[in-house]
């Protein structure tokens, strides 16, 4: 599961990746720095996995992780090629969810594509780049099945009633995102993700602001907000180049550096939890003396797939899985103690793993 970070030409995409993975991907002060994608694996900060690995006694932590990606800045004209934009949209095409980075800061210093800097048109020149993109795919698509159609196969006329709904919405600007909420029917919304449509990808927007942005002050940041009033879209407000300096700071010397600013939480842990969420990923916990493990699943998991996660062999001679609450756990301190008061449940191959639970498989094979 990978989330790519997309925005035009010198927003800070490459810093912000590089303050998430603690890399050093290119950063320059000119368009196109980055051309082939960086990839980066992060931890997900989560306090539920340093509880557990002190309840367990475990030596060692091994977080979940969500993959992040790169890719170069697209401008006006990319779904023409503009930019070596076709390369990179092909990349967008093989995310899973979109990371889309926008100015929300003035420096003469730093090389624009436009000269002013207004957070609102940013955001929509790329989104219009990728709806224009999904217009032309879905056109080609389109002329196949047409051509197909002939043979007088009602599936084929069924899908180019959907191919004609998706390309009215397409060309009144929206989103194919927008469109799939209005959707009820699965076998329409997993025929529409067949499609690989870049607009229909689920999106988060970080707003890159200076290092001493008023929040309450900022119109550009707050205009940007407002363009996600009352759907799904989160705009987290972060400093790149401030996290990416915090990040090579030694671990005690941030927490002081956060004490003193009174942030309770670093900007690049909310981007990091909330791609997590974005992409319907939710973490279950085993663990012993080693390690406390976090794993990571899709939401809607059943505990046999689940067991496969860690091993093949688990689900495949799946019997059960005692699971108790990460909740419950933490307030009785003991796996034992949960047995002993009943906290553990026996769960079969329905069950459906939360977010949270704490697994013992049992298998056979």
């Amino acid at each position: 599961m990978k989330i790519g970070i997309v925005g035009l030409p010198n927003v800070g995409k490459s810093t912000l990746f590089n303050a998430l993975t603690g890399s050093s991907a290119n950063v320059a002060n000119y368009p196109f720095c980055t051309i082939d994608p960086n990839v980066g694996v992060v931890p997900v900060p989560d306090s539920r996995l340093e509880r557990l690995a002190k309840i367990l006694h475990a030596k060692a932590q091994i977080p979940a992780v969500v993959e992040f990606v790169d890719i170069a800045g697209l401008v006006k004209g990319a779904s023409r090629g503009e930019g070596l934009g076709n390369q990179f949209l092909s990349h967008i095409r093989e995310v899973d969810a979109i990371l889309h980075v926008v100015r929300c800061f003035n420096d003469n210093l730093i090389t624009r594509i436009d000269e002013s800097v207004s957070p609102v048109d940013d955001f929509k020149t790329v989104e219009l780049e990728l709806i224009i993109a999904d217009i032309e795919h879905l056109e080609r698509r389109r002329n196949k099945v047409a051509r197909q159609a002939k043979s007088n196969d009602p599936a084929l006329f069924r899908e180019l009633e959907l191919i004609d709904r998706l390309l009215e919405h397409l060309d009144a600007g929206n989103t194919i995102r927008e469109l799939l909420t209005e959707i009820d029917d699965k076998e329409v919304v997993r025929q529409v993700e067949r499609y690989c449509l870049l607009t229909a990808k689920p999106i988060m927007v970080v707003a890159n602001v200076s290092d001493s942005f008023d929040q309450d002050n900022d119109s550009g940041l707050n205009n940007l907000k407002s363009l996600f009033e009352g759907s799904e879209t989160n705009v987290i407000p972060v400093s790149a180049r401030l996290e990416a300096e915090i990040t090579e700071l030694p671990e005690e010397d941030r927490q002081i550096f956060f004490d003193e600013m009174r942030i309770d939480k670093s900007g690049l842990d909310r981007v990091i939890q909330e791609s997590y969420r974005l992409l319907g990923l939710i973490s279950f916990f085993t663990g012993n003396e080693r390690e406390a493990h976090a794993w990571t699943i899709r939401q809607g998991t059943s505990a046999p797939s689940a067991a496969g996660t860690i091993h093949s062999d688990f689900e495949r001679g799946f019997i059960r899985a005692e699971v108790v609450s990460f909740d419950d756990l933490k307030a009785l301190g003991s796996f034992a103690a949960a047995r002993e008061k009943g906290r553990i449940r026996s769960e079969g191959k329905t069950y459906v793993v939360q977010d949270g639970d704490y697994i013992v498989f049992r298998f056979n094979v």
